[in-house]
C-alpha cells in the first residue's frame, strides 16, 4: 500500500471523529429542545432524534472499525489499531454517560426542590469531562504515532 493510502485513511479517521463531535452537539441541542417542551414532553420528537443519532453513531463506529482493521492488516500498525480500540471503548462510555446525563437533567427539571437530582447532574458532567480528557489523550497518542515514519 502506498503512503498516500495510509494518509488518506488517517485523514478519514479524523473526519469521522469530527462527525462524531457534531452528532453529540446535535444530540445535546435536541435534548435541550426536548426539555423546553416540559412538563408535557414531546417524547415522539425526541425518540426520533435518538433514533437518528443512534444511526449516525453506528455508521461512524462501523467505518472507524474498518479503518482499524486496515491499519492493522494492510499497514501493519497494531499500535494505531490499539488506540482506536481504546477510543471506541471511551466513545461508548461517553454515549452512555450522555444518556444518563440527559435523564438526570430531566429529573432535575421535574423535581427542582430535590438536591439529589441536581447533584447527579453535576457528577455526570464531571464524568463526561474526565471521559473527554481521556478521549483527547488517546487522539493525541494516535496523532503522534500516526505521524511517525513507519
Amino acid at each position: 500500500m502506498a503512503p498516500t493510502d495510509f494518509k488518506n485513511l488517517v485523514r478519514r479517521f479524523y473526519v469521522l471523529q469530527a462527525e462524531r463531535v457534531e452528532a453529540y452537539k446535535l444530540f445535546e441541542e435536541g435534548h435541550e429542545a426536548y426539555l423546553r417542551t416540559g412538563p408535557h414532553y414531546d417524547f415522539e420528537h425526541y425518540k426520533q432524534l435518538v433514533h437518528e443519532i443512534t444511526k449516525a453513531f453506528c455508521g461512524i463506529s462501523k467505518e472507524v472499525l474498518q479503518i482499524k482493521e486496515k491499519l492493522h492488516q494492510d499497514f501493519d500498525r497494531p499500535d494505531l489499531s490499539e488506540h482506536i480500540d481504546k477510543l471506541q471503548i471511551k466513545e461508548k462510555e461517553k454515549l452512555e454517560l450522555t444518556a444518563k446525563l440527559q435523564l438526570a437533567k430531566q429529573n432535575a427539571q421535574d423535581h427542582p426542590q430535590d438536591e439529589d437530582f441536581q447533584e447527579k447532574v453535576r457528577e455526570l458532567k464531571q464524568d463526561i469531562i474526565k471521559n473527554t480528557a481521556a478521549l483527547s489523550e488517546i487522539l493525541q497518542d494516535f496523532k503522534y504515532d500516526s505521524e511517525e515514519p513507519e
